[in-house]
């Protein structure tokens, strides 16, 4: 029997399974309905500490779900049969905050000092809003979420500060004010947003020149609607130029065992 075809319920490790074997090496929004969905960073345990201080100065962007032992691939808080070295569909390889890689596979370069941040992403909380009947306009487009690069500072801690990365959704304005509603109750995920309309006001220039991801259409009456994001940890990456450091690919994420509506803080 195919075991990626007979996991049952099990639609995370389902499709990690697809992933680890090369079957599929594109972005994952929409991908395993109900579970959550996650960024990567990981770092030598040299700096673990000061980016966990960085993580809990900026819960927005950087809200971690889980932490990995140093030299262990496996994030077992959420996902018994997860290697981090193979289950994420794109990986991003930075050397002196230089982006130099874009493998499949991180197994040549796992090292026994690297410890793993799991940290929650936003496509999570695309489901709640779908189900509301909020269109998600990037998913109806079949591309990657548009994010982009702010003029809002992180808050530094040791070696890390950069500016704020956030995703863009293009919503009518009342659609805009049930999703502040819906998404504040995932925190863990990333909340509320964190801006509405005026992208001029925090550095955007041009909602149709993402800095990662894909340009979507914005429609007339539609505000863009701006959440925190967990690009934010690559674009501090850049500034603070680690000796080493691995993130996952923008769009190309960790699916987890982890059920959405166990996020959901009401």
């Amino acid at each position: 029997m195919n075991a990626i075809t007979d996991l049952g319920s099990n639609t995370g490790l389902r499709e990690r399974l697809r992933i680890r074997a090369g079957i599929f090496t594109g972005q994952t929004s929409g991908l395993a309905p109900g579970n959550v969905q996650a960024n990567l960073v990981i770092l030598p345990k040299s700096l673990a500490h000061d980016f966990l201080r960085f993580a809990q100065a900026n819960p927005k962007p950087c809200p971690v779900l889980a932490v990995s032992e140093a030299g262990d691939p496996r994030v077992p808080a959420v996902g018994l049969d997860l290697d981090i070295r193979t289950d994420l569909p794109r990986y991003r390889v930075w050397r002196h905050g230089e982006l130099v890689e874009e493998p499949i596979d991180i197994s040549h370069l796992w090292r026994d000092d690297l410890v793993s941040f799991v940290i929650g992403c936003s496509f999570s909380f695309e489901e709640a809003l779908i189900e509301d009947g909020i269109e998600i306009r990037h998913i109806s487009c079949g591309s990657n979420v548009p994010m982009f690069r702010t003029s809002i500072a992180t808050n530094p801690a040791g070696v890390f500060h950069g500016p704020l990365v956030v995703s863009m959704r293009p919503l009518k304005p009342a659609d805009a004010i049930r999703a502040i509603q819906i998404t504040s109750r995932f925190p863990s995920v990333h909340g509320a947003p964190v801006h509405i309309g005026l992208p001029e006001a925090i550095g955007i220039k041009d909602v149709g020149k993402p800095d990662y991801g894909d340009a979507v259409p914005v429609g007339a009456g539609e505000l863009p609607v701006f959440w925190a994001c967990g690009v934010t940890p690559q674009a501090v990456i850049a500034q603070a130029k680690p000796e080493f450091c691995i993130t996952h690919a923008p769009g190309a994420m960790l699916i987890t065992d982890l059920r959405n509506s166990n996020l959901a803080s009401l």
